[in-house]
């Protein structure tokens, strides 16, 4: 009995001169589609495929897309083409007048200048509070901890409007010191800063931090606050940039809140000084308005986006 080996074809040599073609992608079981791998490895399953996730990636990518290029290009027109009908997708000429007019007759640099000082307030504030609280629930644990705990998430279940007038009378007249915040920073900075989901999503990424590196720590001598400054601080980044953001955009984009514990005109932010001014403004400069006041906060998505994915989705370290 003689024993034979198959060899398995080899391949034609490449023609020189003739450009390489990349391997084939295979999809393996990794891959978790409602198709089966066996099928996405077919000529017509890739095609398919591949239709389909082009299909709903440029269908997203329009449908959100589309209203900022509307909002830019609208600014661009003339009064007469922005309320034609039908509406033209193109401006025919494109102008900038009307940012120029938003910027010199609206006053968009003192609006801006004030939201920037109630965001990055906002901001400092909540990074040293909220950090604080979320660091003892979670490796300090007080007593009463979880009660104090259970006590922050539950305000997470009432719908803001509901609070808006406690919340108003308190800013008004505020308990035990019988001070009046209206018109100043702090009716914007405290209300942030009691923010029981920040608290939630600072501890869930404390609670992923290894024991074994706290307690090592503690056996050298260093105090809490070392603790949190040397060891919790450093490896928090991801979900620092992830608060930071959301403060600062929740600040930003708010409406209500500041419509009503802001009525000075000097001290209005951007998206209530836009509104306050809608009736003495065309259609056009008021436009123009809106994309100026985008800016700030699509720049700060843009730059920190990163941030924001792996903020979401660490869920704990490894030692």
């Amino acid at each position: 009995m003689s024993l034979t080996a198959t060899r398995p074809p080899a391949a034609p040599p490449a023609r020189k001169g003739a450009p390489r073609r990349r391997p084939r992608k295979v999809f393996g079981s990794e891959h978790r589609t409602v198709v089966s791998p066996h099928h996405l490895n077919t000529v017509w399953g890739r095609r398919i495929y591949w239709a389909v996730l082009v299909f709903v990636l440029v269908t997203f990518t329009l449908v959100f897309l589309f209203p900022l290029y509307w909002m830019v290009t609208g600014a661009m027109k003339t009064q007469e083409e922005f309320l034609r009908l039908p509406p033209t997708y193109f401006p025919s000429d494109w102008t900038l007048e009307s940012y120029r007019q938003a910027w010199e007759l609206m006053g968009l640099g003192k609006f801006l200048l004030n939201t920037f000082q109630y965001a990055f307030g906002a901001l400092a504030f909540t990074l040293a509070f909220d950090v604080a609280a979320a660091y003892a629930l979670s490796k300090l644990r007080p007593v009463f901890g979880n009660v104090v705990l259970l006590a922050m998430l539950a305000t997470l279940m009432i719908p803001p409007t509901v609070i808006l007038l406690p919340a108003y009378l308190t800013v008004k007249d505020l308990p035990l010191v019988q001070l009046d915040l209206l018109n100043t920073p702090w009716a914007i900075w405290l209300p942030t800063v009691a923010n029981g989901f920040t608290v939630f999503l600072l501890k869930r990424f404390f609670d992923g931090i290894p024991r074994e590196l706290i307690e090592a720590a503690q056996i050298d001598g260093a105090s809490p606050f070392r603790i949190l400054r040397s060891i919790v601080l450093p490896v928090s980044r991801p979900i620092l940039g992830v608060v930071s953001i959301l403060t600062v955009t929740n600040v930003w984009r708010d409406f209500v809140w500041p419509l009503l514990v802001l009525p000075d005109p000097e001290r209005m932010t951007i998206s209530v000084g836009i509104a306050s001014l809608r009736f003495n403004m065309p259609q056009t400069t008021m436009t123009a308005a809106l994309v100026i006041a985008s800016i700030p906060t699509i720049v700060v998505f843009l730059a920190f986006q990163r941030h924001i994915m792996a903020g979401l989705t660490a869920g704990g370290l490894k030692g």
